[in-house]
């Protein structure tokens, strides 16, 4: 009766929801993660018609990307890799250092001592707004949002495999961890072998992504698109390693035109289940579509704001800005490419600021 009551009725819906009541505390939460299940399911759009969308009605790409702040970060030298926390938090590392950076002010907040020594890919933060983090003794730890415990997620043996990556699903909650091992041949030439293991919530193995067809060799950054697809920049292989969320090979992309350079490394998909990449040898950052065709240049050397090498990207979801990050020093800018258009939603963009707002409370 609630579900039809907020399809059809969604103002009396809320008010039925909101009356002064004094309902136990577990109570409360289950109404409501009610209340977020069914905000999820529809929207409201001006001519009155209700239909399941996302938030992409409400949003288009801008013709060229607007910087929206430029920061210091207090405690690296290179901004390698980003993990978006909130819109006023988020991690940076560089080869030594993992920080949680204040984004108004660019200062320390708390910093990890035992990460990796590696370049890209090795933090994640999960929907809890936990980090995860691949340490320097090949152990996949959990840091808790009050930052003053860990949990080690899982072990790795150096001799088999190394973890090079990780990344926590925004839908599943599976983690992803990009592996790799290195051999030399008979006339010491060296190779890389690369493969992309998920687990499930419990830390149980649910399946190697890694085909018969060798698709991975040094998977730097990985992500996950709307659909489900698991994305990887591979730095060896010189491509984004694109799979379904089984780990059947669907695409790999190797530049824009054929016979172009690039050589991939920081990552991220958005709202439009765009895949954005840094370009190791152009120094740009690419738009592809959900399935692998290149849509344009998003940020150049002619972008303003853009006088550094971009290396690591994270997107926001919640303000759809996107975080890069320098290879070069420190420093670490936000852009805006995606414009938000409110004056589609009208008098019915409330609800889903209320939605927002109760997806929060959720999550806190």
């Amino acid at each position: 009766q609630l579900s039809k009551t907020m399809e059809t009725r969604p103002v009396k819906f809320l008010r039925i929801m909101t009356q002064k009541r004094s309902p136990r505390k577990d109570d409360t939460k289950k109404i409501i993660k009610m209340l977020v299940n069914l905000m999820k399911k529809i929207q409201l759009v001006p001519s009155g018609i209700l239909r399941q969308a996302g938030d992409e009605l409400l949003l288009t790409l801008l013709s060229s990307p607007v910087l929206q702040k430029s920061l210091s970060v207090t405690g690296v030298e290179e901004c390698y890799h980003i993990s978006c926390v909130t819109p006023d938090r988020v991690w940076v590392s560089d080869r030594n250092n993992l920080i949680l950076t204040d984004t108004a002010t660019g200062k320390k907040l708390h910093s990890v001592d035992e990460s990796a020594t590696a370049d890209f890919g090795i933090h994640t933060v999960n929907c809890c707004r936990e980090l995860i983090y691949i340490d320097k003794k090949q152990k996949l730890i959990k840091l808790c949002e009050h930052m003053k415990t860990t949990n080690t997620l899982l072990k790795y043996n150096k001799k088999k495999w190394e973890p090079l990556s990780v990344y926590s699903s925004t839908s599943t909650g599976d983690l992803l961890v990009g592996m790799y091992k290195e051999y030399t041949d008979a006339g010491s030439n060296t190779f890389y072998k690369g493969k992309i293991m998920r687990y499930n919530n419990t830390n149980a193995l649910k399946h190697d992504n890694n085909t018969p067809h060798n698709l991975y060799m040094f998977p730097i950054c990985i992500t996950e698109n709307k659909n489900g697809d698991v994305v990887v920049s591979d730095f060896v292989r010189f491509a984004v390693v694109v799979t379904s969320s089984e780990g059947v090979h669907r695409f790999s992309y190797t530049g824009p035109s054929s016979g172009s350079q690039f050589q991939p490394v920081g990552i991220c998909t958005d709202v439009f289940s765009h895949i954005l990449v840094c370009d190791f040898i152009t120094h740009t950052v690419q738009m592809l579509d959900k399935d692998g065709q290149f849509l344009s240049y998003v940020l150049t050397r002619q972008t303003p704001g853009m006088d550094f090498i971009p290396v690591s990207l994270s997107y926001d979801v919640n303000t759809h800005l996107v975080w890069v990050g320098s290879l070069e020093s420190n420093r670490m800018c936000k852009f805006r490419y995606i414009n938000r258009q409110l004056h589609l939603a009208g008098k019915y963009h409330c609800i889903l600021l209320i939605r927002y707002h109760l997806i929060d409370l959720v999550n806190t």
